[in-house]
């Protein structure tokens, strides 16, 4: 399956996917506080139902340390950036 970058729309569940939209728009985030982009598998508008267990593992550990995820290995695909709202 396809894998796109989808906007978290703020004001909900970080781990509902009616939450996201796809990004048309390259993300400037890093760290923060709250979920600012996934990079999950879709094809319409909002990511496939249910996300996976990796990534509601990953939106989950983001939310605890603040950090892009996964944090290691160091060079390894992120899946989850955060910001400061």
């Amino acid at each position: 399956m396809a894998r796109s970058w989808y906007a978290f729309i703020p004001g909900g569940d970080p781990t509902d996917t009616e939450r996201y939209w796809k990004a048309t728009v390259k993300h400037t985030c890093l760290c923060g506080d709250r979920i600012c982009a996934i990079y999950a598998t879709g094809e319409g508008t909002n990511p496939d139902v249910p996300l996976s267990a990796n990534m509601l593992k990953y939106i989950n550990k983001a939310l605890l340390t603040g950090q892009i995820q996964p944090e290691t290995p160091i060079k390894s695909k992120k899946y989850v950036y955060l910001k400061h709202y």
